[in-house]
C-alpha cells in the first residue's frame, strides 16, 4: 500500500507540537515537506521528521509533490490556503477554527465537494479517550440524565500587541472563538440542540488581547439541560486546568484532562448544614499522556483512503461557529442569544 504524502504548512510553535502526531502512522504516511515563510522555522520542524523532508518557504512549490496538507497557519489564512490546496486536488486537515467568517466556511465546504477531496477540521478533543468515554456514558444515560455540563480551560497565552493572535480581525474574535470553539463543539456534540445562551467576555488583565482573553458561556439545551464553559488565557495559576464536569442524576463525571483520568463522584448524601459532605470516587478510565492528535491524524488518513466522512467534518465545524457568532452578536446587543435552529445537524447544504 502506497503511503499518503503529507506537507505541514505553517511551522510556528503549534506545528512543532503537531509534528509528534505522525508517530503512530509512519507506516502509512510520508512527511514530504515542512513549509513556512521563515525558513528557519520550517527547518526546525523538518529536523523532527524522518530524513528527506523538503524544506520550503512557499507552499505552492510543493503541492505537486503531496497528496494532502496539514494547514497550521494564522486563522485569517485558513480560507485562502485551504481553497488553493483543494483546487490543486489535495486533501486538507485545517486547524481550528475552520475560518473567520460563515461565507469563507461555506466556500471551503463547496470547494471540497467540487474537488471530491477530504476536508477535515482539527478538533482534536473529539479524539481524546476521556472525552469519547464521557460522551458515551452521557448518551447511554449510564448514570441517568445529564442536567449540567461544565468545561473549564485555564492557561496563560500571552503574546505581544503586534502578534496576530492579539488582533480580533486576524484571530476572528477572541479567546472564545480561537480556543473556546473546541468546547462549544464538544458541548453541542454531547448535549444536543441549543435553545438560548449568553456570552460575557473581557480583556481585563489580558490587555494584549484586542477582544476577550477571558470568556464565560452559558447555553440552555432543548431537553432542559445547561452547559457552561469558562476559558481564560490570563491564568497566572490554576487548579482546574482542563476539567469537564457532567452532573448526572446518579453522580458527577469528571474528565480531568490534565491528569488523564475519568472519575465518577457519587453516593453523596443530601446536604445537611454543618455536616461534612462525603462521597465515593471511582476511576472509570485512565489515559495518562493521551495523544488525541495522533488518533486525529490517523482518522484523517483513513478518511482519505476509504472516502468516509470525517468525524470533525467542515459542516459540523461551521455549525459550532454559527453558535459562537450568534453569542457574540447577542453580547454586543446586551441580550440573550436565540440559538434555536442552530447546532450540529442543522446546516442545510
Amino acid at each position: 500500500m502506497s503511503k499518503t504524502r503529507i506537507a505541514i504548512i505553517g511551522c510556528g510553535g503549534m506545528a512543532k507540537s503537531h509534528a509528534s502526531r505522525f508517530s503512530m502512522i509512519l507506516d502509512q504516511v510520508e512527511i514530504t515537506a515542512a513549509v513556512d515563510i521563515v525558513r528557519e522555522k520550517a527547518q526546525a520542524v523538518a529536523d523532527l521528521m524522518p530524513p528527506g523532508t523538503i524544506v520550503a518557504e512557499d507552499y505552492h512549490d510543493i503541492l505537486d509533490k503531496v497528496d494532502a496538507v496539514l494547514v497550521v497557519l494564522p486563522h485569517h489564512l485558513h480560507h485562502p490556503v485551504t481553497m488553493e490546496c483543494l483546487a490543486a486536488g489535495k486533501h486538507v486537515l485545517v486547524e481550528k477554527p475552520m475560518a473567520n467568517s460563515e461565507a469563507e466556511c461555506i466556500e471551503m465546504i463547496e470547494a471540497a465537494k467540487k474537488a471530491d477531496r477530504v476536508l477535515m477540521v482539527a478538533y482534536c478533543m473529539r479524539f481524546n479517550p476521556l472525552v469519547v468515554k464521557m460522551k458515551e456514558l452521557i448518551a447511554d444515560k449510564t448514570f441517568g440524565e445529564c442536567f449540567q455540563l461544565s468545561i473549564w480551560t485555564e492557561q496563560l497565552t500571552k503574546y505581544g500587541p503586534d502578534h496576530w493572535i492579539s488582533s480580533a480581525k486576524l484571530l476572528g474574535g477572541g479567546q472564545l472563538f480561537s480556543h473556546g470553539c473546541h468546547y462549544i463543539d464538544l458541548m453541542l456534540w454531547m448535549m444536543g440542540k441549543p435553545v438560548t445562551g449568553t456570552h460575557f467576555g473581557t480583556n481585563f488583565c489580558t490587555p494584549w488581547m484586542e477582544r476577550e482573553g477571558t470568556s464565560h458561556v452559558t447555553i440552555g439545551f432543548e431537553n432542559g439541560a445547561i452547559g457552561y464553559h469558562q476559558g481564560t488565557w490570563g491564568a497566572r495559576g490554576t487548579r482546574l486546568r482542563y476539567s469537564f464536569h457532567a452532573h448526572c442524576e446518579k453522580g458527577m463525571l469528571e474528565a480531568n484532562i490534565s491528569e488523564g483520568k475519568l472519575i465518577l463522584h457519587s453516593e453523596m448524601a443530601p446536604h445537611e448544614p454543618g455536616e461534612v459532605e462525603r462521597q465515593g470516587e471511582e476511576i472509570l478510565l485512565e489515559a495518562p499522556g493521551a495523544k488525541p492528535t495522533e488518533v486525529e491524524m490517523a482518522h484523517f488518513v483513513e478518511c482519505i483512503r476509504t472516502g468516509q466522512k470525517p468525524l470533525t467534518d467542515p459542516v459540523s465545524s461551521l455549525e459550532g461557529l454559527q453558535v459562537i457568532w450568534k453569542l457574540y452578536e447577542a453580547e454586543e446587543e446586551h441580550k440573550l442569544a436565540d440559538l434555536r435552529g442552530l447546532g450540529l445537524g442543522t446546516y442545510k447544504e
